[in-house]
């Protein structure tokens, strides 16, 4: 008997060594090369954001990173190919702004929010609220008070997604009459802007820097929590007495439902590490974006929070979300 205890007891001792000595996958990731789908096309921040740091993991992780933009369906496209890989080296980089939206824009969705398991948060975008140059307005108060001298005449354009939920609600309480322009193309939105055809363009600072630098268009404010150090006189949407109007435009990556909390940790850590290099934020900063790199926990609080204020936006709207 106690022979038969004592091979028990030795076992469960190799057992326990063997379990110990075994590496976790977070230990071992990656194994092979890994690729990052980008909801947005070539050029946008978001895909320079992408390759700057794809570029430098590639050397931490001693594995090819690639970068492929799968642009299309507000997200949908790419958002669709990572959760139907099912491979933990198949990740997605991607800003929130789309997808907290999508439950109040469509009728069913190929996905559900558990889908998209938080992984880093890299950045915010920089959002802007400009108007023309010409436009008789110094402030988003003389916005405001000409929407609601001139009801029904002003014209407005947004990026579709939280910020548009949030204006569009903006613009029913406070009971002003705007007319929404649909864009496909922002840059085409930006493009009229300038004209003078649209009188309000919320959208990413990155797409009316060239009309600003033209002299064709001026910033009113950002929706961001911070000033920007780029636009260090533009004052926030709170600053102006809109803080109904404040969202961080969340910019970071995710991965499929399957994968694992410590290797989500392990990966935001390393994309911390090598975001912490001065010529990542430098960049980042040119291309309308400030670095905010966070951990899945971090992530998916200010995720939270962004789907929360979508929610209060839509019901201010009368938008029931999908079932």
């Amino acid at each position: 008997m106690r022979h038969g205890l004592r091979c028990v007891f030795i076992l469960a001792a190799a057992l326990a060594f063997v379990a110990s000595a075994t590496p976790s996958p977070a230990q071992t990731w990656p194994q092979r090369p890994v690729k990052l789908l980008v909801t947005l096309g070539p050029g946008s921040g978001v895909d320079i954001g992408t390759r700057l740091l794809a570029d430098r993991l590639s050397k931490r992780w001693d594995q090819p990173v690639v970068v492929e933009n799968r642009p299309g369906g507000d997200g949908l496209v790419a958002i669709s190919a990572m959760i139907a890989a099912h491979d933990d080296h198949v990740l997605l980089a991607s800003p929130t702004s789309s997808f907290t939206a999508h439950p109040f824009v469509y009728k069913s969705l190929p996905y559900k929010p558990e889908d998209l398991q938080p992984i880093a948060r890299v950045s915010n975008t920089i959002i802007v609220i400009a108007v023309p140059a010409d436009l008789p307005v110094k402030s988003l108060a003389d916005l405001v008070a000409l929407a609601r001298a001139e009801p029904g005449k002003l014209n407005w354009a947004g990026t579709t997604g939280a910020i548009d939920f949030l204006v569009a609600g903006f613009w029913r309480n406070a009971g002003l009459n705007l007319s929404k322009v649909p864009y496909r193309n922002q840059v085409e939105a930006a493009n009229d802007l300038a004209a003078g055809r649209i009188q309000f363009n919320e959208t990413a600072y990155a797409i009316v820097r060239p009309q600003l630098q033209a002299g064709k268009v001026k910033l009113l404010t950002v929706t961001n929590g911070v000033r920007a150090p780029v636009l260090p006189d533009v004052p926030t949407v709170t600053e102006a007495g809109y803080p109904d109007l404040a969202l961080d435009g969340l910019v970071g990556f995710f991965g499929p439902p399957e994968m694992p909390l410590p290797l989500r940790t392990r990966i935001a850590a390393d994309v911390s590490a090598v975001g912490a290099d001065p010529a990542i934020a430098t960049r980042l900063n040119d291309t309308g974006q400030l670095p905010n790199f966070g951990g899945p926990a971090e992530f998916q609080a200010a995720i939270e929070h962004q789907r929360a204020r979508v929610a209060a936006a839509a019901k201010e709207l009368g938008v029931v979300p999908t079932e």
